[in-house]
């Protein structure tokens, strides 16, 4: 369910973008900061997925309802009657940024790096046994057991199997040729990620649902420009000197609702804000610890702080709200208790040392620094010894990747279709939950291929989420972005995407 309404404002300064000349159609895009990396394989932050979807595509993508379909593929797969065998048609004559044309060989070879590097590529990694082209326009993934979430993880966006000429494979990536409606003219770090048309696409035919069917690139150009700080991204599509601006504090939703230049565009829910604990080195290696952490917060009120409207999150310790095919009760009975006393009875027959507890966050997602705050005030009530560490978020996602700098960091996504695409379901996934207790569970569950024995078998997978507390869930949560009332026909969507989409705007 979304919403959209109106903005006013005056505009502060901002880094200039350079405009092609006698161009029409170009948007300017606020995101939350400058993306780590621009090789979407290598990283699970939204704005990289977000920025690069328009220059990469996957072989399958989702439609309007989160149902997996065929983009590079030409269409669904083939799968044995065991399922272990995936036969998968290629699209013919798919051209590169580059004017080469995509091939099996390609799309092997940019298999083989996704299992490698990208961290959902590690979950699938285990249950490929060969990725093979068994044509120029087709290839085989073959499997040593079924894998349910294969063709889920193949679609994703965040750490994504996207296809690149394999003569560009490199670690790092420097460059960026894919094959996506648009294609990257310039990038100046901190500055403008600036793409252009690409002519040439070759667009599917079907019609347009989700991420799914014909995209077309009608605008010229589209400029994603970092502003880290959340007022200045309010104030930039308050002037219209932006046509859309991500992540805006929810404060500013009035405000927007009586613009006469933009519209507030409400995702209900988004997802859920999470608290991820380090189970590879430090103190958070202890469970018990971790039993006291979910024992001392209280969900509420942090929420409460990152977010003050009630129309904008629920206090809910499901994995998946109801209404989802995968909600379920189980375990939650850990969930939302903020009682620092009884935590700290815990945290003593924990053994803690009084050792500080390192929390990562970010004031570009300005939510999480105000649960951050929170949380930090609980934790100290219950004991802890605590550092707020706050990074701008392209540092933070390096931070987290080194497990001896950090205790706890706090990131949030959307509830995925497939519950194997949450970040912690991935052994390699900062915070690295790879607990006997949990393949207990999650084995079962990502080889079962029967609907209703899944959604059984994900009770477990959540009874243990709890029980072993690798993340600690706050609540649910509506997202408030910006939308310039010149755009037309952008449909809003937990990774905004600009394809399909014109701008009367002028520029």
């Amino acid at each position: 369910m979304l919403k959209r309404l109106l903005l006013a404002a005056t505009c502060m300064a901002l880094p200039l973008v350079p405009m092609a000349a006698n161009a029409s159609g170009i948007i300017d895009v606020a995101t939350i900061g400058e993306p780590p990396t621009l090789d979407p394989m290598a990283s699970t932050a939204d704005v990289v997925g977000m920025t690069t979807q328009h220059i990469f595509e996957t072989l399958f993508t989702y439609d309007d309802q989160w149902n997996v379909v065929p983009l590079l593929a030409e269409t669904m797969p083939e799968i044995s009657g065991d399922g272990t065998i995936y036969d998968i048609k290629l699209r013919d004559n798919v051209p590169f940024h580059d004017g080469t044309i995509m091939d099996s060989s390609d799309v092997v070879a940019c298999i083989e790096r996704w299992m490698d590097i990208a961290s959902r590529g590690k979950q699938a990694a285990p249950y490929i046994k060969s990725v093979t082209a068994t044509g120029d326009d087709t290839i085989r993934i073959e499997l040593n057991k079924p894998y349910a979430p294969l063709l889920s993880l193949l679609a994703f966006n965040n750490s994504a199997a996207v296809i690149m000429p394999k003569e560009d494979l490199a670690e790092p990536l420097t460059k960026f040729i894919g094959t996506g409606p648009y294609m990257l003219k310039d990038h100046k770090a901190d500055q403008y990620i600036q793409l252009v048309r690409f002519d040439d696409y070759a667009a599917r035919s079907e019609p347009a649902s989700g991420f799914g069917g014909k995209r077309e690139a009608i605008l010229d150009e589209i400029r994603f420009v970092p502003v880290a700080d959340a007022n200045t991204r309010l104030e930039g599509i308050s002037s219209g000197q932006f046509d859309y601006a991500d992540s805006l504090p929810t404060e500013s939703y009035d405000r927007l609702e009586k613009s006469d230049k933009a519209l507030p565009v409400i995702l209900a829910p988004y997802g859920a804000p999470v608290f991820v604990m380090n189970t590879k080195e430090g103190m958070m290696t202890n469970k018990e610890i971790r039993h006291a952490v979910q024992e001392a917060l209280n969900p509420e009120d942090m929420l409460l702080a990152a977010f003050g409207d009630k129309r904008f999150f629920a206090v809910d310790g499901s994995l998946y709200p109801e209404g989802y095919v995968w909600h379920t009760d189980k375990g939650v009975e850990r969930y939302g208790d903020g009682d620092p006393e009884a935590a700290a009875k815990m945290l003593k027959e924990a053994g803690y040392d009084g050792s500080t507890l390192r929390i990562l966050t970010s004031r570009q997602y300005e939510f999480h620094y105000k649960m951050a705050q929170v949380a930090a005030e609980y934790l100290k009530a219950a004991g802890f010894k605590v550092d707020l560490e706050v990074y701008d978020w392209a540092t933070l996602t390096q931070r987290r990747a080194d497990p001896g700098l950090w205790d706890i960091f706090i990131t949030h996504g959307p509830f995925p279709a497939e519950p194997a695409l949450n970040g912690w379901m991935s052994d390699d996934y900062p915070g690295w939950w790879a607990s006997a207790e949990k393949h207990a569970v999650t084995d079962p569950f990502l080889a079962e291929s029967d609907p209703a024995k899944r959604k059984e078998l994900f009770g477990e997978v959540q009874a243990a989420f709890y029980d072993d507390a690798p993340v600690f869930k706050v609540g649910d949560f509506n997202s408030l972005s910006g939308e310039a009332k010149t755009l037309e026909d952008f449909n809003p969507s937990p990774w905004p995407y600009f394809w399909n989409v014109s701008t009367e705007n002028g520029k």
